[in-house]
């Protein structure tokens, strides 16, 4: 025969809601590692469609860098017309190139400074609180030794 919830001791109810509680938290993990595996399989379909896409991309700039160059053949000799093309490609990559070393200069150091100072700024807020809160449960040493117990004046 089961007893009613109003029938139960404390000690009843408090454990069958940790175990509640921890079943609810098993639950959860587990829906989320499955979200994580189907979204984590649909990011590596993208990724490797994303590199395809890089692929022929980089074929299709090749193209028309060999287009580039039988074009400027029309009106220049050959060879006129390919150091013209590679000129203008090394200027482009040292342009980038720059570019990208300014930004690498912005990322160093890799840390996260600002979250740095404020987990410092938070663990030193809490010494303090945790000193005065001392302070109010401890009596000063100076008082104690007077006559009446540990008394501020």
């Amino acid at each position: 025969m089961t007893r009613s919830l109003t029938e139960h001791s404390t000690a009843e109810l408090v454990q069958r809601a940790s175990e509640q509680l921890s079943r609810l938290v098993r639950d959860e993990l587990t829906l989320a590692k499955a979200e994580l595996a189907e979204k984590g399989k649909h990011a590596g379909i993208g990724a490797g469609l994303f590199g395809g896409a890089g692929v022929l991309a980089g074929y299709g700039v090749g193209a028309l860098i060999a287009t580039s160059v039988i074009a400027l053949d029309l009106v220049l000799p050959l060879w006129l017309a390919a150091l013209i093309v590679s000129v203008v490609l090394f200027a482009v990559a040292g342009v980038l190139a720059l570019l990208g070393r300014k930004q690498i200069n912005r990322a160093v150091p890799p840390e996260p400074l600002a979250a740095i100072e404020s987990v410092k700024a938070d663990v030193d807020e809490v010494k303090n609180a945790v000193k005065e809160r001392g302070r109010e449960i401890m009596p000063d040493p100076v008082f104690a030794s007077e006559p009446g117990g540990a008394g501020k004046p």
